[in-house]
């Protein structure tokens, strides 16, 4: 699972994008233009991990929470989520990048969904960076979902409850391919996990930083990947 010594750059890198909301604010601006802001911020992380060699990119774009927002805010962020796909993603995708997704997709509207399989299937034999949108995302629910599974395996006699584990949960995860990130980054001054990743970031570094997500750079991801290469990961042990 790792030691303590120093490490280099993560491996799998999680984002929780917080503040586009704040950073619309604080300029008079409404709070899809902080979005769209926002949207723009993801290649400069894309550029960031492909040039530092990071493998996996996870950010946390729409919760299952989200959509208990105002109706006209989460049609503004589906159609910002269409276009991101439409043109972003294959700029993105370019540059040898694999896009994935995390989530209970079928809730999408589905114009939103026929594109994200679109972007997925074309990139899937893209061999850089992969990125992994996590879309009406929700760790509980993720749980909840592999719970069910697992239970209906030893309910049919395909699985025997003394064989269940901790392995056994992370591969009826959404993520379940991927390894578990080694570093969480959260903008905007908050110190929550907000339901995302709740048992793959068991034992991640943590990086806060006050600056909204539009604002975050290149320079600023630089920082917390020295941050994070100062610490050391002992997971449990002294």
């Amino acid at each position: 699972m790792g030691d303590d010594s120093p490490n280099d750059i993560p491996r799998h890198l999680a984002v929780i994008m917080d503040g586009n909301g704040r950073w619309a604010k604080s300029r008079g601006l409404p709070r899809k233009a902080g979005h769209r802001a926002g949207a723009e911020a993801v290649r400069e992380a894309v550029d960031y991990c492909n040039e530092a060699g990071v493998e996996f990119l996870t950010l946390y774009a729409f919760s299952s929470e989200n959509w208990n927002r105002p109706k006209a805010e989460v049609d503004a962020l589906m159609k910002l989520l269409e276009r991101f796909l439409k043109t972003k993603a294959r700029e993105i995708a370019k540059k040898g990048v694999r896009l994935t997704a995390i989530g209970r997709t079928d809730l999408l509207p589905d114009s939103c969904r026929d594109e994200l399989n679109k972007v997925i299937e074309e990139t899937k034999d893209n061999k850089a960076l992969t990125l992994i949108l996590a879309l009406s995302y929700g760790s509980r629910e993720e749980i909840a979902d592999a719970s069910r599974q697992i239970a209906l395996k030893v309910q049919s006699g395909e699985l025997s409850p003394d064989d269940i584990d901790n392995d056994t949960i992370s591969k009826h995860l959404d993520t379940a391919e991927f390894p578990d990130p080694d570093l969480l980054i959260r903008t905007s001054g908050e110190f929550r996990l907000s339901n995302f990743l709740l048992w793959q970031l068991s034992y991640a570094e943590i990086f806060i930083s006050s600056k909204n997500w539009p604002d975050f750079r290149k320079s600023d991801f630089q920082e917390a990947v020295e941050n994070y290469s100062r610490r050391h990961r002992r997971f449990g042990r002294v």
